[in-house]
């Protein structure tokens, strides 16, 4: 396994580091690894084991770093259950690594808060053969913290899996999530939605690669940018020349709220097989003027008809979740988000 300290840091050239320079996530100097705490994982509806931690994937900086700072991983124990898992990251510097590994069907909602100055979060699972897994992510970190999270999700034969994301929270977060198809006929879902406010800085990074023939996957990611905020979505997707009748497709689509907000959109595909479809879209606009017009003129404030069609256009990134325990546990905690920042 790479050491972090003799592991080469990358500069902003690379692809995944373009917007979000490692050292600006760091949680102290890039040639150190500080002491970190455990963050607290508690879910009423879900048996969770402690048990040594299994290495990531050494395929970047930031999995490097977690590999050197993690002492645990936290299994959950999904099959046949529904429910919440809830993350509290505490303190100065704080992490965690839930794995997941679904064989039948199951329903969770993440949820992540506390006011940690660092956090860093380590998603991985198996959707093995035949299975149905819908994970939702709620960020709702404290608005001065830094979060660093890395997924490795992986889809076998005849797996059906949605990822579904609603950032709100943290200062400064840095995602690199990542999939990859190993089975024929497997099924990738993949929902994002952010809500840039203040001075947030979000990127997101995914990576979705088809390894296997007869796979799908779909991602759309919606941001919306007020104030000084600043969203980045970059999509990464590989079809493997074995990987004939494939179908999949992402879609970017950002929201500017004001002439301080910026929002890039980046798709990549890299298609090596013929027997395939694959697409990608990006659009950025600032708001629809008739739409705030017409909601002002039936007797809405400007800021109540802002929020009213910004709510529609992020609640519009989960419609397509089959799990009606993920998709209602995110507009609903994007509703009450939402309402405080209208009335705050």
């Amino acid at each position: 396994m790479t050491s972090y300290l003799d592991a080469t840091v990358p500069n902003r050239s690379e692809h995944l580091w373009r917007y979000t320079p490692w050292s600006r996530v760091h949680p102290g100097r890039v040639d150190s690894v500080p002491d970190v705490d455990s963050a607290i994982i508690k879910s009423e509806d879900f048996e969770l084991t402690n048990k040594t931690f299994e290495p990531l994937a050494t395929t970047d900086i930031a999995r490097i770093f977690l590999n050197e700072i993690l002492r645990t991983t936290t299994v959950v124990a999904c099959d046949n259950n529904n429910g919440h898992i809830h993350i509290h990251a505490g303190g100065h510097s704080v992490a965690a690594h839930l794995h997941i590994a679904c064989n039948s069907a199951a329903n969770i909602v993440i949820h992540l808060h506390g006011e940690a100055d660092w956090f860093g979060l380590a998603l991985t699972g198996d959707i093995n053969a035949n299975a149905q897994l819908s994970v939702g992510i709620i960020n709702e970190l404290s608005t001065d913290s830094v979060m660093v999270r890395v997924d490795d999700w992986s889809l076998h034969r005849d797996a059906r899996f949605e990822l579904a994301t609603l950032s709100m929270g943290g200062h400064r977060n840095k995602s690199d999530i990542r999939s990859a198809l190993k089975g024929s006929n497997a099924s990738l879902k993949q929902f994002i939605a952010v809500h840039g406010h203040g001075t947030r800085h979000d990127d997101h990074h995914i990576e979705i690669h088809h390894q296997q023939p007869h796979t799908n996957s779909h991602l759309l990611l919606n941001a919306a940018c007020d104030d000084r905020s600043h969203s980045i979505g970059t999509g990464a997707l590989t079809i493997d020349d074995v990987a004939q009748h494939t179908d999949a497709g992402q879609v970017f689509r950002n929201l500017l709220l004001s002439p301080s907000s910026r929002a890039e959109a980046i798709p990549e595909l890299e298609v090596l097989a013929n027997e395939v479809a694959a697409a990608h879209g990006a659009a950025s606009a600032p708001i629809n003027k008739e739409q705030l017009h017409y909601l002002m003129s039936r007797g809405l404030s400007k800021d109540e008809a802002t929020s009213m069609i910004v709510e529609g256009f992020l609640v519009d990134s989960f419609t397509g979740l089959d799990s009606d325990l993920v998709r209602e546990a995110m507009q609903t905690r994007l509703t009450v988000h939402l309402e405080c920042q209208l009335i705050g």
